[in-house]
């Protein structure tokens, strides 16, 4: 297993940032959680908002921008998110690029089964309209296309990483055609994001899982990295028309995203 990337900062700097940072996190999951799931749930959680906006998708946001927070990461939102019934696609380096999208839009994610039995996030994700798909069962996949299109026809948004895995922050890998069916049989537009950290996504690589590293592992190291922008960047929509069946727009949405990681 090598050793994941680092910041450059020394072990009593660190540690004093985990003194400092570990009471919020707990904080942050045993006061606002429990409130954050109270006015989430009915009758609460299904009331508009000034804008249109439910109160549990707020309170969806409101709790992953706190997240973003207690980690040191300073969001940044550029563009944006588009209402009603949107295909997104990101690119993908950590479990954290849910919390950072989570924090500009709701939205339902596709996500692998093993999200699932995560503490706190994967509990959370399950609450959060999340889809489960376990990798390599095409029936699995079938099944997640399909609660995909119900949603799409039903007016939500549902968020996809279609690289089909967590990526080393050195290269965005190709995307899976197939997980833009259901947005071309919706009719509905795909927006990319572009998701970046650090400065000039200069951090992509410490932000990524390491070969090997597990999600505690990965969570512990970065709460103890220093303060840095993360930016959350909604690109131009690709509307039902503007590109000829699933791989043009695969390859369309890889275009947008990768000039939008370029320095």
């Amino acid at each position: 297993m090598s050793t994941p990337p680092r910041s450059g900062d020394g072990p009593a700097v660190r540690a004093l940032r985990y003194a400092l940072r570990v009471p919020f996190l707990l904080w942050h999951v045993f006061v606002h959680l429990p409130v954050t799931l109270l006015l989430m749930a009915p009758p609460w959680g299904g009331h508009r908002l000034a804008g249109g906006e439910r109160l549990d998708h707020r309170m969806v946001r409101w709790w992953s921008s706190g997240m973003m927070r207690v980690f040191g990461m300073r969001t940044r939102r550029v563009g944006t998110p588009m209402p009603g019934a949107v295909l997104f696609v990101a690119n993908h380096v950590s479990w954290i690029d849910i919390v950072a999208l989570h924090s500009q839009r709701m939205m339902g994610f596709v996500a692998k089964r093993e999200i699932a039995g995560w503490p706190v996030v994967g509990w959370l994700a399950a609450r959060g309209e999340t889809i489960f798909h376990q990798r390599g069962s095409q029936e699995s996949l079938g099944g997640v296309l399909h609660e995909m299109l119900a949603r799409l026809r039903e007016g939500r948004a549902v968020g996809v990483f279609p690289e089909g895995r967590t990526r080393d922050g050195h290269a965005i890998g190709p995307f899976h055609a197939r997980i833009f069916l259901a947005a071309v049989e919706a009719g509905v537009p795909v927006q990319p994001v572009a998701l970046r950290y650090g400065e000039h996504a200069d951090a992509q690589a410490i932000v990524a899982f390491a070969p090997g590293e597990s999600f505690f592992a990965n969570f512990l190291r970065l709460l103890g990295e220093p303060v840095r922008p993360a930016e959350v960047v909604f690109l131009a929509p690709i509307g039902p028309g503007d590109a000829e069946g699933r791989r043009r727009i695969a390859e369309t949405a890889r275009e947008r995203i990768v000039a939008a990681m370029a320095p």
